[in-house]
């Protein structure tokens, strides 16, 4: 498939600036793949849809708070950092990007806010990314908890133009949040309360984990027009023995197992046995999936309304079926759902 054949317009006012005041009360489209029906329903009607034995594959990946402003030495100039990933815990070497790039060269320090944490820039490695060592006295709890202490919420200011809020650090975390390691949340995963995992659990649903550290790439921008020549960047996973046995007890048992967002979809998709069953495995991905493309693990994908040509819309029409999808798309548009990461949701049976 080629890039241009997921562009077309999204009215900027259904980019969702906030998440609907009650997680579960966002709208949900629902896909049905063998007879092509859309219907409009509310998240929370999703438990209609399930019952004993099926399978939620959730991604509990935590966001960390990866943005800072520091001030370069000597200038005092502002400078943003986002934090991609910790090379190197020992050493706190960090792979990230910065803004404005121009001014930050190998060498360079950085300090923030009124705190003992400086950084030193040791690397370039895109037009944008750097490699730092933070220079910090502190254990290792020390270290992180000033960074979160001094760190901002991580929305794609592109996208969400709109000042980070003090509510954000809450509703910017799925209710599975765990792991520690994500600068972009999980987006499906935003929908769940723990009263309506409740409802789910009464009727023998079963709620299953993995983990993928959502990294920037999963955003990045594809510049090709042949979809089979972009490169996603690697991402850190893990898929843990119980998640294993409930799918795999789940695909021989001819149940539905729930996708909940392209980055779980993603992960089990990243580690299927011969026999096409779930493996319990630790590792990193850059799988990128495109229509066409014949799923394995996953038989039923919950996910958000994306934007044009992001690779998150390639991989839910690869699930959903190009045309379908892309009606669906257009139907969304004129139903004006909110699209992005604090919008509303689709279930594709």
């Amino acid at each position: 498939m080629k890039l241009s054949d997921f562009k077309f317009d999204v009215p900027k006012k259904l980019i969702s600036l906030y998440p609907t005041e009650n997680r579960d009360e966002s709208r949900l489209m629902v896909l049905n793949r063998k007879t092509g029906q859309i219907e409009h329903k509310i998240f929370k009607d999703i438990v209609e849809y399930f019952g004993e034995g099926d399978v939620f594959v959730t991604n509990d990946t935590k966001v960390f708070p990866a943005r800072l402003y520091g001030n370069k030495e000597k200038t005092g100039a502002e400078i943003e950092v986002f934090l991609l990933r910790e090379l190197n815990p020992e050493l706190k070497l960090w792979d990230v990007l910065v803004d404005p790039a121009r001014k930050i060269r190998v060498g360079n320090k950085l300090y923030f806010g009124d705190s003992d944490l400086v950084a030193e820039v040791i690397d370039n490695t895109t037009s944008r990314g750097r490699t730092i060592r933070f220079l910090f006295d502190g254990t290792p709890e020390e270290f992180h908890k000033t960074i979160d202490s001094l760190g901002e919420t991580p929305l794609l200011k592109e996208f969400i133009e709109r000042k980070v809020e003090p509510e954000d650090r809450e509703r910017y975390q799925t209710v599975f949040a765990k792991n520690v390691g994500a600068v972009a949340a999980p987006t499906a995963g935003l929908h769940f309360t723990p009263h309506l995992l409740k409802r789910l659990e009464l009727q023998g649903v079963d709620v299953a984990s993995i983990t993928l550290h959502v990294g920037l790439g999963t955003f990045r921008q594809v510049d090709v027009e042949d979809l089979t020549k972009h490169k996603m960047d690697s991402e850190n996973y893990s898929i843990p023995e119980r998640t294993v046995e409930l799918v795999n007890r789940a695909l021989d048992n001819k149940k539905r197992v729930v996708a909940v967002g392209t980055t779980s979809l993603k992960t089990v998709e990243s580690s299927v046995t011969a026999n096409g069953r779930l493996k319990a495995s630790t590792g990193w991905t850059d799988k990128f999936i495109i229509p066409p493309y014949e799923f394995k693990i996953a038989n039923t994908l919950i996910t958000n309304f994306h934007l044009p040509e992001s690779t998150l819309l390639m991989t839910t029409a690869a699930f959903g079926g190009y045309d379908l999808v892309m009606k669906a798309y257009k139907e969304a548009i004129k139903e004006k759902y909110r699209f992005f990461s604090y919008g509303d949701a689709m279930l594709i049976l």
